[in-house]
Formats: C-alpha cells, structure tokens, sequence
C-alpha cells in the first residue's frame, strides 16, 4: 500500500515544478514573483511557494491546503513560508496579500455552489483592495476527461519503488467529472485509489460566481500562450481584481 506521505512523494514526482519546461509554471512563477505578498490556495506540497523563495521572493508567503500529508512535505520543504491547514473557505486571513492563487486546476475541486461562493468571499477577503487572483480551469467545451482512463498509464519511480499510475472516469453529471487516481506495482497489483470529483464551470457561469463575489476580470486567456479564449480552448485563466 501507498501511504498518505507517499501519495505526498508521487505528487511531486508527477507534478515537477519547472517554470523553464512548463509555460502553466512559468504564467504563475513571473506573477508570484512580481506581488510582495503571496496566498497559494491549494498549495499542495508547496513547490511554488518554495521556488520563488529559491529566487530570492522576500516577501510573506502563505500556502493552505486540505492535505496534512502534503503540508507537512511543504514545512519540510520551505520553513520560512507560512503553512496553514484548511480549504479555501476557511481563510481567516484579512486584506493581507496582493496575490492570491489556485494552481494546477485547484479551483475545480470547489463543487457545489455555496463552496465556491464561500471561497471566493474567503479568497477577496484576503486580498488588499486593488489584489488580484490568478487561477485556472479546464475549459469544459475539451472534455479533457475524456482521456482520464485506463489506457493512459504513467510508469514513475516515488516513494523507493516502481508504479504505474492512471485515472478512471466514474461518472460525468451536469458539470460534475467524478473519477479515481490509481497507483498500482507493475504487475498491476493496486496500491493506492483516490476518489476525487471537480466541476467544469463554463465562461458564463465562472463569470457570474465572480461578479457575485466582487472580482472583476482584469484578463482571461485559453492558453498558457495567452490567447484569447476561443471555441478550441483548452482551458480558462482567470485574472481576476479585488476593486
């Protein structure tokens, strides 16, 4: 079996942080770099945060996660970042930073309507007047879910030993994509699953959560080239302001 921690190691290991290699890095590296004061909501291990400390980022530095296992990676990682235990909804933090973030699709793990209403209220609060939050989403028009299955394996070495990993769809319902992560030996003997579900919020309706939550878009693209998003976006970056 793959424990909590080594699910933690995995990560990283399929999730490297490399803004020279990954334009999606590289979109969030420069504007990270770029505020005083940084909240990565859904920090996950923390890899964003510490690499702009790596680069020199003097500023506070804030990472929340739901994951205790991945916050305890990122402590490790980085000391003097500030690390706190929670959901977005959570943050208890007021009008303190210029950025705030949700990396890596982390906005879609935000489900039903009042989670992410209270999180984007969570999230503004947090921000000085004139902050902005930067995030994207999988434009749902892709259907990236599509090739979550078991026929797209990656083979990785984590955790001190060999495995095979993949996804599978349970089901799709209205905007709602319900699926398993899957570590297995390469024999195929299954190690560990994670049952996870994330919303794809179309233009229109990620606009109005917005709206109703006092962001106004300062810039929207559909891809890390930042084009304009266009009916082949793959996805939906988000700048939005606290006024």
């Amino acid at each position: 079996m793959l424990s909590d921690d080594d699910a933690a190691e995995l990560y990283d290991v399929l999730n490297r942080w490399d803004p020279e290699q990954f334009p999606s890095d590289r979109f969030y590296d420069e504007l990270v770099l770029g505020a005083e004061s940084v909240l990565d909501v859904g920090c996950g291990t923390g890899a964003m945060l510490a690499h702009a400390r790596e680069l020199g980022h003097q500023g506070l530095l804030a990472g929340l996660d739901p994951d205790s296992a991945a916050l305890a990676r990122a402590r490790r990682r980085r000391p003097d970042v500030e690390w706190a235990h929670g959901r977005a909804a959570d943050i208890r933090w007021l009008a303190e930073f210029r950025l705030a973030t949700m990396a890596s699709h982390a906005f879609q793990c935000l489900v039903a309507d009042d989670e992410v209403r209270a999180s984007l209220a969570a999230i503004r609060g947090a921000l000085v007047p004139g902050g902005r939050f930067a995030f994207e989403t999988r434009h749902p028009q892709a259907r990236a879910w599509a090739d979550w299955t078991a026929a797209q394996v990656t083979d990785v070495v984590a955790a001190g030993r060999e495995l095979r990993v993949w996804h599978e769809v349970e089901s799709v319902a209205a905007d709602v994509v319900t699926f398993t992560g899957i570590a297995a030996a390469p024999d195929g003997t299954v190690l560990r699953t994670d049952r996870t579900s994330l919303r794809f919020l179309d233009v229109a309706a990620l606009a109005a959560f917005l709206a109703d939550a006092g962001f106004e878009i300062e810039a929207q693209y559909g891809d890390w080239d930042l084009g304009p998003v266009t009916g082949a976006s793959k996805e939906i970056i988000t700048v939005a302001r606290r006024p």
